[in-house]
C-alpha cells in the first residue's frame, strides 16, 4: 500500500445491503428504525366512498411514510383493471425484477412469473415500481421484524396499514397538503364495517 496515499476509510453506516447509500439517509434510517422497535402501531384502514385519484394517492403517500420501516416487500405483477398507461413501465419493469430473480437462482422458475415479487425498497428504482403498481395490484404487502405493516388488495379498494403514532401524524400532514380528506382511513376494518351500514329490507 502506498502510504503516502492511505486508502480512504468506509462507514459501515454506508453499506446497506451490498450497495452504498448515502450516509446521512442511512444513519437517520437506523435511527428511525431503533426509535420504532418497541413503539406500538395502531391499525388504519381504507375507507370506502374515496375519489380514486385520492386512493393512489393514499397509497404513494403510506409507502412514502413507512419506506424506513419496512425490511421486506412483496406485489403481485396482476390487476382487476387494465394497468393505466402511466405505470405501463412499472409493470414491464417488475416483470423483469421476477425474470432476474429466475436467473439469480432465487426464484424458481415454475413459479407464477408474476406473484409475489420481492421489491427492495432500499433501491430507489424498485420502491418507486412498488409506488406505482400498489394502487392498482391485487395484492402487495411489506413486513417489518416479522409484523405485516402494510397491505394494499383488491386493485386499490382495500388497503390497511399499521403505523406508529409518530408516522401517523406524518401521514395525515401529507395527505392534508394533497387535498385528502382527513378521513381517508377508519380503524374498522370493512367486514366490521358492514354490520353497522346494512339496513333491513322495507317493508
Amino acid at each position: 500500500m502506498n502510504r503516502d496515499h492511505p486508502q480512504p476509510k468506509i462507514d459501515p453506516l454506508r453499506q446497506v445491503g451490498g450497495y452504498f447509500k448515502e450516509t446521512t439517509w442511512a444513519r437517520g434510517r437506523l435511527s428511525r428504525m431503533t426509535s420504532e422497535a418497541d413503539e406500538p402501531r395502531r391499525d388504519l384502514f381504507l375507507r370506502d366512498g374515496l375519489e380514486a385519484a385520492d386512493v393512489v394517492r393514499v397509497h404513494r403517500e403510506t409507502l412514502r411514510v413507512l419506506r424506513d420501516s419496512i425490511e421486506t416487500a412483496h406485489l403481485d405483477a396482476y390487476s382487476d383493471s387494465a394497468w393505466p398507461r402511466e405505470v405501463e413501465p412499472e409493470y414491464e419493469q417488475v416483470l423483469s425484477m421476477a425474470a432476474n430473480e429466475v436467473a439469480e437462482g432465487v426464484r424458481s422458475a415454475k413459479n407464477d412469473p408474476g406473484m409475489g415479487i420481492d421489491v427492495d425498497v432500499r433501491e430507489d428504482t424498485q420502491f418507486d415500481v412498488l409506488l406505482a403498481l400498489a394502487p392498482y395490484t391485487i395484492h402487495a404487502e411489506a413486513w417489518r421484524q416479522g409484523r405485516k405493516i402494510f397491505s394494499a388488495s383488491d386493485t386499490g379498494t382495500a388497503l390497511w396499514i399499521a403505523v406508529t403514532s409518530e408516522q401517523e401524524v406524518r401521514l395525515m400532514s401529507r395527505l392534508g397538503v394533497l387535498g385528502v380528506p382527513q378521513s381517508a382511513f377508519t380503524t374498522q376494518p370493512r367486514k366490521w364495517r358492514s354490520l353497522f351500514t346494512w339496513r333491513s329490507p322495507t317493508r
